[in-house]
């Protein structure tokens, strides 16, 4: 038990956790507004505005910054680690849903030719992030870090 109240007091810990939650839950709201549908896979889900991904890292790596200061070796890390998703997220991510989008068109092609393919086999479009939602999730989880952390 003692781990579980060391992790829930540990600020840089929360901070993360906290800007992962707060992003997935204005994703789900957010497609709630723009689509009038609720879709439960969204709390978990990638893609989408904001950026969840955006949000963790930088809520971690602005937490720790504060906490152990921009020359630490513990912000270089989560600082990197943030661009590295962050860039990721924009760019490999966002490429496959472009291809899971296309691919699906194709297979609906296929299936108004008389071709069997399942439902099941369609691909996720919400993969990756525009540079927007990724902005927007970076801000998220930065103010969230500064609010966890008093600052």
């Amino acid at each position: 038990m003692d781990f579980i109240t060391d992790l829930l007091q540990n600020q840089v810990f929360v901070s993360a956790a906290l800007g992962w939650l707060v992003a997935q839950v204005l994703k789900t709201l957010i497609h709630l507004i723009l689509t009038k549908q609720f879709v439960a896979e969204r709390m978990v889900g990638g893609g989408g505005m904001p950026s969840s991904h955006s949000a963790t890292v930088c809520a971690l790596a602005t937490s720790t910054g504060i906490k152990y200061g921009g020359g630490s070796f513990e912000f270089a890390i989560t600082a990197m680690l943030a661009i590295i998703v962050m860039y990721d997220a924009m760019g490999v991510r966002r490429e496959t849903g472009k291809q899971g989008r296309v691919l699906n068109e194709m297979m609906e092609v296929f299936m108004n030719m008389g071709k069997q393919i399942s439902v099941e086999e369609r691909l996720k479009e919400f993969v990756g992030h525009t540079p927007l939602q990724v902005l927007m999730g970076a801000i998220l989880g930065t103010l969230i870090a500064m609010a966890v952390m008093g600052v």
